[in-house]
């Protein structure tokens, strides 16, 4: 049997007890297994996702443990949806200590939402935006957030006019565009926390390529199968592993103090020259709050 993901990370011992934590996408994949590893660890979860089902049964599990848990449904691709979320939060909570922006997908269609923006785009990145933006004021002292990226965001350049179109759709480019926002959208939320003289940190993580994740099924083809039978070859990365890299950033006393960085394999790495390009985050946060129709959040000037 393999290590759980708190052994995996190094933070079996860290006490969570009394911490508030919020995972999305945590019915399935590596946020259902960070969101019980939590659990475990003493913190109170909000478990987020689309199916009520499996909503309930991580809530069981979390409950099994002694967390107290609860589940909230939320389409990632509805604006309304999102900010429920971010309501019931506020109302179920006195304030956040971890927020893990971990719910995405990667689509074989292009579509068009109705703010004009593509799906993937839309859900992987302006979703997290929103509601990081609207619970701001509701994390305490010390919080960390935590943005799902992946190493897919190497080898694109941001392209913000391309996400308010789906025709020639790749949904690789897609997938890997939004990921680079994810880079961006992290390293520029630390700067601007920091410039707000917040004690918040906010990090951006690669949880490997897993296909146990459930991402596969989005693939055309036979490749959903071929992607699935990866999960007995040895060395490819597991969803212990990925829940663990979240882990290791949200809660381990070695990150505490780490803030505006992307991790990989549990260190700091450095992303791609676009993911490192100021100006584009600055540019990305920008039109992210223009077309959600809100107000920059953090709008004091990024510090380089």
């Amino acid at each position: 049997m393999s290590e759980p993901p708190e052994a995996i990370a190094g933070v079996a011992n860290v006490d969570c007890t009394g911490m508030q934590a919020l995972v999305t996408g945590s019915t399935s994949g590596i946020g259902r297994a960070a969101a019980l590893a939590l659990g475990r660890l003493g913190a109170d979860v909000i478990v987020h996702g689309r199916d009520e089902t499996a909503g309930a049964a991580v809530v069981d599990d979390l409950a099994a443990v002694g967390a107290d848990a609860t589940f909230v449904a939320a389409d990632f691709a509805d604006v309304a949806s999102v900010r429920g979320l971010a309501d019931t939060v506020r109302a179920e909570t006195d304030g956040l200590d971890v927020l893990c922006n971990n719910a995405g997908g990667l689509f074989r269609d292009g579509r068009l939402t109705d703010l004009g923006v593509e799906r993937t785009f839309h859900v992987n990145h302006l979703a997290p935006f929103l509601l990081t933006a609207d619970l701001l004021d509701h994390l305490r002292d010390g919080a960390r957030v935590v943005t799902t990226a992946s190493a897919a965001h190497n080898g694109v350049s941001l392209d913000l006019d391309r996400v308010g179109r789906v025709e020639s759709y790749s949904g690789l480019w897609a997938y890997s565009h939004s990921k680079l926002a994810n880079v961006l959208f992290g390293a520029e939320l630390a700067r601007r926390l920091a410039a707000d003289d917040r004690d918040i940190t906010s990090n951006s993580i690669h949880p490997g390529a897993i296909p146990g994740s459930g991402f596969s099924r989005f693939l055309p083809g036979p490749l959903p199968r071929l992607v699935g039978a990866l999960d007995a070859v040895p060395g490819v990365t597991s969803v212990a592993d990925g829940a663990a890299e979240l882990l290791f950033v949200a809660v381990s006393p070695r990150t505490a103090d780490i803030s505006g960085r992307y991790f990989s394999g549990q260190q700091p790495t450095l992303p791609s020259t676009a993911a490192r390009d100021t100006d584009a985050a600055e540019r990305l946060w920008t039109f992210s709050a223009d077309a959600l129709g809100v107000d920059e959040p953090l709008a004091e000037p990024a510090d380089p």
